[in-house]
């Protein structure tokens, strides 16, 4: 089930969890909205190392990169991944990046 949010000003489609449901939607402005409703007060350019390393690698692969990927690829190590998206690195990242929710996340 879906349901249209204003987010930064901008309607979007979200599914029951709150990712959006067309990652085209997304935008800077957007990401900076729904991490503030997730407890991120302010998206620095590392956590923007990490939406968009996320965005890249769904666009490419069709899937969002696990924890452990995140953690090898992304240029950012695992802890200060925990310590920048502390509800949950991998969800809250793709949720931010404006796209489906990792499988094996719950």
């Amino acid at each position: 089930m879906t349901t249209t949010e204003t987010l930064a000003g901008s309607t979007v489609e979200v599914d029951a969890e709150g990712f959006l449901t067309d990652p085209a939607q997304w935008s800077e402005e957007i990401a900076a909205a729904i991490a503030r409703e997730n407890g991120v007060a302010e998206l620095t350019p590392r956590h923007l190392q990490v939406v968009n390393y996320m965005r890249e690698t769904y666009l490419r692969t069709g899937q969002a990169p696990s924890i452990r990927t995140l953690g090898k690829e992304s240029g950012v190590p695992i802890k200060e991944l925990y310590a920048l998206f502390p509800k949950g690195p991998a969800k809250l990242a793709a949720k931010v990046g404006g796209i489906p929710k990792p499988r094996g996340c719950i």
